[in-house]
């Protein structure tokens, strides 16, 4: 486990970045057989990620509930993200043609997910006493001070001097 980074803290990006959620619900949890392989799918592709930074990922954190997962993503481009998601030759593409085969027509197992583009600077974070995570994952953690003090100053917004404590 990271150790806690004492302090108040923000992450920085340098440029631009996407953050891609992706999610399944289990509909029918008894029908083992059409939800495992999707399961099953994404930890493939997150180790081929991580074996090949130059892909895109940032970095990716799940989270699991009774009958979902989300996996959180911050890619360093849309293009990147879209090009891994179509490229014959990564792991998505055909677990993806899997999945579509498998689930037919069938509302057994369900499947979503969201896309962020996020222009540099358009963004804030704070971290008190946290080990890295989210953005701070992705990107930098920084001290958060000066301009960095406040949630406006961190968009650009105020100097910073807008937080009371």
């Amino acid at each position: 486990m990271a150790p806690v980074i004492h302090g108040r803290k923000t992450a920085v990006v340098e440029g631009e970045f996407a953050v891609f959620l992706i999610g399944i619900r289990i509909n029918a949890l008894w029908k083992i057989w059409k939800w495992w392989p999707a399961f099953t799918a994404m930890p493939r592709m997150l180790r081929e990620l991580t074996a090949q930074p130059e892909l895109g990922l940032l970095h990716a954190r799940t989270h699991f509930g009774f009958r979902s997962a989300m996996l959180v993503q911050y890619w360093r481009s849309f293009e990147q993200l879209h090009d891994y998601a179509t490229n014959r030759s990564h792991e998505h593409l055909p677990a993806w043609t899997a999945f579509n085969r498998a689930a037919g027509a069938h509302p057994d197992v369900g499947i979503w997910h969201e896309t962020y583009l996020v222009r540099g600077g358009e963004y804030e974070s704070i971290y008190r006493d946290m080990p890295p995570w989210g953005l701070g994952n992705a990107g930098t953690i920084v001290d958060a001070v000066g301009q960095a003090r406040s949630a406006k100053g961190r968009l650009g917004l105020s100097q910073g001097d807008d937080q009371s404590s």
